[in-house]
């Protein structure tokens, strides 16, 4: 296990580095099989695979990876994975989920910040519907919030996957929200899994609407064009962190400040995570239900 106390850094390293040395992040055992059964279905829709693969970081971040490649894109960037189905079509996304399911070993938790592997999953998914939640509420694109949401983290997979090639000894120490584990990051290597992870979905061709407030995920004012959508997903990961914590990292109260550009207070995030509260417990009961996938509201 690695030391959170350690009194040693790695070597300082630009998040260009650790991102470009990851190329996915790790798929949900849960989801794969349901979706691989999903599209063997002569009348499998569209809105059922879609449903499924947002229930998962690891394959949203390969279809969307695909439908932005030079072949498909044709100078149009997807923002959501509804484009990006659409775009690449149910070959290429069974092609993708079977490479996925062959994969599977390489599900693990995020040894590094002492997190399992459905821990991850719950802080994913429950900030990808949070920030749809909260769009709805403001009239933004609700699929490009989600998808946000749900990549929120990419950069921790990065940061842990590169330290257990470098530097396995070195642990980060959560701390409630806001500060999270952005303090024993900036110490022990230089950088936060914000910064890595924008840099991650910039190496994917992700568009600029996505990987910058990922960027600006803890202090939303920093950026310029996408300031409302960098807020939404400050108030997101506040709602996430109120829904699946309740120790030392339940979440402090929210900078009104960071608020402002989407006109939220503390009271309406307190309202949003008891519904995402149930929402998360009703796409639990739906995954679990196994061999007959229907589409999810999340």
């Amino acid at each position: 296990m690695p030391n959170a106390a350690a009194s040693f850094s790695a070597d300082l390293v630009p998040p260009e580095i650790i991102a470009r040395a990851m190329r996915y992040p790790p798929s949900a055992q849960r989801v794969l099989p349901l979706l691989k059964h999903c599209l063997e279905q002569e009348d499998a829709s569209i809105y059922q695979i879609v449903d499924l693969i947002r229930l998962d970081p690891g394959l949203s971040a390969r279809v969307l990876q695909a439908g932005n490649c030079r072949l498909h894109s044709r100078h149009h960037r997807c923002s959501t994975i509804e484009m990006a189905v659409q775009r690449i079509g149910f070959d290429l996304i069974y092609e993708i989920v079977a490479h996925a399911v062959a994969e599977q070993v390489l599900v693990r938790p995020l040894v590094a910040y002492s997190l399992e592997a459905d821990e991850l999953w719950n802080l994913s998914v429950s900030c990808g519907i949070a920030a749809e939640l909260i769009a709805d509420m403001r009239g933004a694109d609700t699929r490009i919030a989600y998808t946000l949401g749900l990549l929120h983290g990419v950069g921790m997979v990065a940061i842990d996957q590169w330290l257990q090639r470098h530097q396995p000894t070195i642990g980060f120490f959560a701390k409630a929200f806001p500060r999270e584990y952005a303090e024993s990051e900036r110490v022990l290597i230089g950088c936060t899994h914000a910064q890595v992870g924008a840099e991650v979905l910039r190496g994917w061709d992700f568009p600029f609407e996505i990987s910058e407030p990922l960027r600006c995920q803890y202090d939303p004012l920093e950026s310029l064009e996408h300031r409302q959508l960098s807020s939404l997903l400050y108030a997101a990961k506040w709602v996430r962190a109120r829904v699946c914590f309740d120790d030392h990292r339940r979440p402090h109260a929210p900078e009104p400040r960071l608020l402002a550009p989407i006109d939220l207070n503390l009271f309406a995030l307190e309202r949003l995570a008891a519904q995402v509260r149930d929402r998360l417990e009703q796409v639990k009961r739906d995954l679990s239900l196994g061999d007959d996938p229907q589409p999810f509201a999340a």
